[in-house]
């Protein structure tokens, strides 16, 4: 990867490495969320895959997700369309609405740990699935993810 490879290429333009480095760690989209039927609108919980390592915010399980959990959703260029249900601090959501990166993503700071200084992270706010059963979800939605 080169200089400032998200200013100088679209999405579809950039290569796998690329692409992969655009995500900041946040954790936000390994948490359950729920739909509103009638409204459409998604609500985030507190709750997160068993993956995610809860200190980094990353998948304990990365590169075996689509097997470990067959309903996790890989991000892809293709699926721009549909990126409205990432938070709003999301490096693809920005990107692809034409936004910049902001100054706490790793990419311009230097550093993974910035996103958890910057306070956008999920870590220390989430519990893992394996303590809350699947029909007490609701009772989990947030209001602090954006």
């Amino acid at each position: 990867m080169t200089g400032r490879f998200w200013e100088e290429k679209s999405l579809w333009q950039m290569s796998r490495n690329e692409w992969e480095a655009l995500c900041d760690g946040c954790g936000k989209c390994c948490l359950h969320k729920l739909e509103d039927d009638a409204s459409g609108e998604v609500y985030y919980t507190n709750v997160a895959c068993r993956y995610l390592d809860e200190h980094n915010c990353r998948c304990k399980a990365y590169s075996e997700r689509k097997i470990q959990v067959p309903d996790c959703i890989c991000l892809s260029v293709e699926d721009i369309d549909a990126f409205d249900w990432l938070p709003a601090t999301c490096a693809y959501r920005l990107l692809a609405s034409g936004q910049t990166l902001p100054q706490w993503h790793p990419l311009l700071s230097g550093s993974s740990e910035s996103i958890h200084k910057a306070g956008i992270s999920v870590q220390g706010k989430v519990l893992s699935e394996a303590y809350v059963h699947p029909d007490g979800m609701d009772e989990h939605i947030v209001h602090w993810v954006n």
